[in-house]
């Protein structure tokens, strides 16, 4: 997967692109009841890259494909 900048979204990677770059993200805590949760995923966060007790929390990412798809792609 890649980050689409114009579109603000994640997308499908670019054939032989293999680190696309990724915008700086600002995080800010929003309450459960204002959280659009809708065409997101839920992208979790790891401290490591071994994916086992390291983690942290969640990222809402916007996506227009169903979040199932980037799960499946994991």
């Amino acid at each position: 997967a890649r980050w689409d900048i114009q579109g603000g979204t994640i997308t499908e990677a670019r054939l032989k692109e293999l680190t696309p770059s990724m915008p700086v993200i600002a995080v800010r805590a929003i309450p459960n009841d204002r959280q659009e949760t809708r065409n997101t995923y839920e992208c979790p966060v790891y401290k490591t890259k071994l994916r086992a007790n390291t983690y942290i929390w969640t990222f809402s990412l916007k996506t227009r494909e169903r979040p199932a798809k980037w799960v499946l792609a994991g």
